[in-house]
């Protein structure tokens, strides 16, 4: 079974804990997102799962094995991640920036016809091929993140995390960037997302697993995790789920009183 998960990850911080012993595992093929309140873990959960932050206790695995056996480069050819508020201080054209997706397959030879293929189907894949000579410090925000997406998936990952990659963007280029997200996984490969908007999620996301004072409190469809019960416990939100001609809505309907 080829999956990304954690088993009993606990990480401390300045003698608070952020995790209590988290186990998820998240599956291919659907879009997981991951939502609590601020302070709840998210960032630091997607970035132990991308390898980058080894907690302290605990572990994360890929595909059953331990993912800290993995050096820099084999983790970064099956694992994309997009950092939340990801810094572009360079000015390079949009295709130079892609490229750059490709630098853990790059061998001796420098660059080859499956990187040059990779880049293009990245490109062609978020709608930025007509933007490829462009300088990427002058793209709009929506640009800019179909950019940051691009080139996580230059690198052909199976494994996409990304948090908050829609901060900022407004709602066409959400469902914009949320399809790429989408048809990433419909592919085959594995999505994992962190989001604040649970209306937006109730309606994006397979899989919904809420965060609350480091641990997961519920993990299921978007109707089942994001219940009464759940979001006033989590969020002191009073909310309810509604008919909707696409489905059910999620209703937020004030503090929880």
């Amino acid at each position: 079974m080829r999956s990304l998960e954690t088993e009993g990850l606990v990480v401390e911080l300045g003698g608070r804990t952020i995790l209590a012993g988290v186990d998820l595992k998240l599956r291919r093929r659907q879009v997981t997102a991951i939502v609590g309140p601020n302070g709840a873990g998210k960032s630091t959960l997607m970035s132990c799962l991308a390898g980058l932050r080894r907690p302290d206790a605990g572990g994360v695995r890929l595909h059953g094995q331990p993912l800290a056996r993995l050096n820099d480069r084999a983790r970064a050819r099956q694992i994309g991640y997009l950092p939340q508020s990801p810094e572009i201080a360079w000015t390079l054209d949009v295709h130079t920036f892609v490229r750059l997706g490709r630098t853990a397959h790059r061998g001796l030879f420098g660059e080859t016809e499956a990187d040059a293929d990779a880049v293009q189907r990245a490109l062609e894949t978020t709608g930025m091929t007509a933007f490829a000579g462009r300088d990427v410090t002058t793209l709009s925000g929506g640009e800019r993140a179909r950019a940051l997406i691009a080139r996580a998936l230059a690198g052909a990952p199976e494994w996409l995390l990304a948090d908050e990659p829609l901060g900022g963007l407004d709602p066409a280029h959400q469902l914009d960037a949320t399809e790429i997200l989408r048809g990433f996984a419909r592919a085959g490969g594995g999505v994992a997302v962190t989001l604040h908007d649970l209306a937006f999620a109730a309606r994006t996301a397979d899989r919904i697993v809420v965060l609350a004072e480091g641990r997961i409190i519920a993990d299921g469809a978007p109707t089942q995790a994001l219940n009464p019960d759940i979001l006033q416990r989590a969020y002191g939100l009073e909310a309810r789920w509604t008919a909707g001609a696409g489905g059910p809505l999620l209703d937020i309907v004030g503090r929880h009183a």
